[in-house]
């Protein structure tokens, strides 16, 4: 393995001396990430709040304001300190994910070690765009969806708005963006799971009904109660797990390919040379 890991027998004592060193840089990138975050955490809050605008000019109702409440004094306090949690993770993410890959690479065969390293660079493209795909489309629909349940007043009518807790906001849009994120990571772990031979192409293809129903059930409890989001959820889910099916039958192909072309090696090397 190229760079500085060292592939060769260390004590235990060593291992753990290491493994110190390596959580020790993943906790300071997290610190020190989180106090950057925590700084402008207003800043993040009003940047995820833009979703719920989107969803206001969608309604039609650009006359009013988006407003947000807090009901207890300490409410946008711990809200902040979760908003800087929140990106904090997402910024110290590539040193948390590099930390790990070098205490485990070493006790990685190479072939292993080129086989995992596109995954762990291909998890966290897929967790931001199932975030980018909750923040500039499903966010501001689910929000559009709960505005349209407002009641203007007038006559025989009371005045019901919409007006969200800054808490509950934020649980609301960071669950979705956790919910998305790990079921765009559907792929990575079936390919993982093809490539250690515990599960195959058929196999998930045989299983493509009972992954139907799983879907919606998953999209039930990771999402608010409405049918928006639930559907919103399942259907990428389900075109995810298409996509994994497809994945793995690649992985298998190549598998035989090189399988076919290691006997073939094997073959020539038992052939006995003509004799000039």
């Amino acid at each position: 393995m190229s760079g500085d890991i060292e592939d060769k027998p260390q004590p235990l004592i060593e291992h753990l001396i290491e493994l110190r060193q390596r959580l020790l840089w993943a906790v300071g990138a997290f610190f020190v990430a989180f106090l950057v975050c925590f700084y402008f955490a207003k800043q993040l809050f009003n940047l995820l709040v833009l979703p719920f605008k989107w969803a206001v000019e969608w309604a039609g109702l650009t006359h009013r304001n988006v407003e947000l409440i807090y009901t207890a004094p300490q409410e946008f306090f711990f809200t902040q300190i979760k908003v800087a949690m929140f990106g904090a993770f997402v910024i110290a993410f590539p040193v948390i994910a590099q930390q790990v890959y070098k205490f485990v690479a070493p006790g990685l065969y190479k072939n292993e070690r080129s086989a995992f390293l596109p995954f762990l660079i291909a998890s966290p493209i897929l967790f931001l765009i199932g975030a980018a795909l909750v923040y500039f489309f499903f966010t501001p629909m689910v929000m559009w969806f709960f505005l349209a349940m407002e009641q203007g007043g007038g006559e025989g009518q009371v005045s019901i708005q919409l007006l969200p807790k800054v808490s509950e906001y934020l649980s609301l849009i960071m669950s979705l963006i956790f919910a998305f994120g790990l079921v765009f990571q559907l792929p990575v772990i079936s390919s993982l799971l093809v490539r250690a031979g515990f599960i195959t192409s058929q196999t998930l293809k045989e299983k493509r009904k009972y992954a139907i129903v799983i879907a919606f059930v998953v999209a039930a409890v990771l999402t608010p109660p409405d049918p928006v989001s639930q559907i919103g959820l399942a259907l990428p889910a389900i075109l995810l797990y298409e996509i994994s099916i497809y994945t793995a039958r690649l992985i298998e192909r190549q598998r035989a390919n090189a399988s076919n072309a290691q006997d073939a090696e094997n073959e020539v090397a038992a052939t006995p040379g003509e004799a000039d």
